[in-house]
Order: structure tokens, then sequence, then C-alpha cells
């Protein structure tokens, strides 16, 4: 980083900087208050990963002028459950900026990101679930890793998934999305030898109970090597596959 403390030292030790530019780069290092938000800066450093922009809850003001920081930072930029809106305010920030309307992201390529050499597969159970699978794809993606998508393979017609088990299998990390009954990750977790991450969506009708009906039913599978994340949480899940995805 520009502002690595050896560096704001060194400047301080040449007269470059003098001692409160110095505490206010120093402060910085850790974190950026924008008086609405403070920007992890440390982030990167800690996890690997830059802070992801969760534009939910947020104004259109507000995520813009959180992206404003973070390209002064030259990082790659991920912002989720993203609006039009959101994205028109920050394209006129940085043209190369990109929404994907499914997966509702705004994504902006900047920094450095290593790619592992292994693969994570996106598996969905119906076309209801892609926005789901699409901020999960979207994001292992934003995190350095190839991804398969694999999509309307559910239990309802379980044939179409057996066509499918090649791409499957080939990656290191099955990322499952299924609303309903939240079966397919069972049937997935056991035809294959990789971690499974089960990822329930709130897509269903009234006793599906806004995703709860999936979640406890991956929360039971029988299936062993079944993990399982919060209803919708696209982003979650990602985070834990590109993690397994990057071990040694």
């Amino acid at each position: 980083m520009k502002d690595d403390l050896e560096e704001i030292l060194r400047d301080v030790r040449n007269g470059i900087l003098d001692v409160g530019d110095a505490v206010a780069r120093i402060r910085e290092r850790d974190y950026k208050d924008l008086g609405f938000a403070k920007i992890d800066n440390q982030r990167p450093a800690r996890l690997g990963r830059p802070e992801v922009v969760f534009c939910e809850g947020k104004t259109v003001v507000q995520v813009r002028e959180i992206v404003r920081y973070m390209l002064t930072r030259d990082m790659n930029i991920l912002a989720t459950r993203a609006t039009a809106e959101m994205y028109e305010a920050v394209v006129a920030l940085c043209g190369d900026a990109r929404f994907d309307e499914t997966a509702r992201t705004i994504t902006i390529r900047r920094g450095r990101q290593d790619t592992a050499t292994t693969r994570i597969a996106v598996v969905t159970a119906g076309t209801s679930d892609l926005p789901v699978a699409e901020e999960a794809a979207v994001t292992a993606e934003m995190l350095g890793n190839p991804v398969d998508r694999v999509v309307d393979v559910g239990v309802a017609g379980i044939q179409r998934l057996f066509g499918a088990l090649g791409i499957i299998r080939r990656a290191r990390v099955v990322i499952v999305v299924a609303g309903m009954e939240g079966a397919l990750p069972s049937v997935v977790g056991g035809l294959v030898d990789k971690p499974v991450i089960a990822v329930p969506t709130s897509v269903g009708y009234g006793a599906s109970f806004g995703g709860l009906a999936a979640l406890l039913g991956m929360l039971n599978s029988c299936a062993g090597g079944v993990a399982v994340v919060n209803i919708d949480n696209g982003y979650g899940a990602a985070c834990v596959a590109s993690a397994i995805n990057h071990l040694a």
C-alpha cells in the first residue's frame, strides 16, 4: 500500500512529511471515517480481500461516496444488493464500473488479484434462484476464482443434474443454491467428493416461510460434507468457497 507504515516513517525521517500529517496517515491505515461509514483499510492485509459494499439500506449518495473513497485505494471494488440508480451514480465516477442486473452487483477491477488454479462450481436449483447464485458467482470471480455455472438442475427434474456432473466434479468446491424445500444440496453432497456449501433462498410458496424451510432442510442434510450459510447469502457462500479454493 502507498501508505505503508514503513513508507510513512521513512517520509517523516526524510522531511517529506511532518508529524501531524504522518499521524493522520497512520490513522487512515486502519480505517477511513466518512462520517456515515468507516472504511476498513486493513481488511486486505488481514483477510486477503478488500471490504465489500453492502448497498441494501444505504442511500445512493452513501454508496457513491464510499466507492469514491475506495477508488483512491487502487483496489478491486465489489458492491452487492445494488440498484440501477446506485450504478448510475458509481459509473459517473468510474466509467469502467459494471452492473450485473441479475446478481445486483457493481464491480470495478483495479487492483491485482491472484487467481486460483482450481475451480468453484455454482449450482442453481431453479431459475428463480439465479439472483442469489449470481451474487455468489460474481463474488467468487472477484476474489480470484474460476467459476463454472450450472443452472436449473433442481430435484423436480433430477435427470438434468446428471448431465452436469462432469462439470461439478471437476470443481474443488461446490456452491449449491436452492429454495422451496432445499433438497438439492443433499443430492449433490451424495454424488461428489468435494465440500458443498448450501445456500437456501427465500424462493417458494407460503409454507417455505421465506426460505426457512430450505434452511432447515439443508441443516438437516443426511449427506456428509454439506455446510450451510444464511438465507439468500450468496456473498457469504462465495467467501467461504474462495477461502477453501485458495488453500495450498
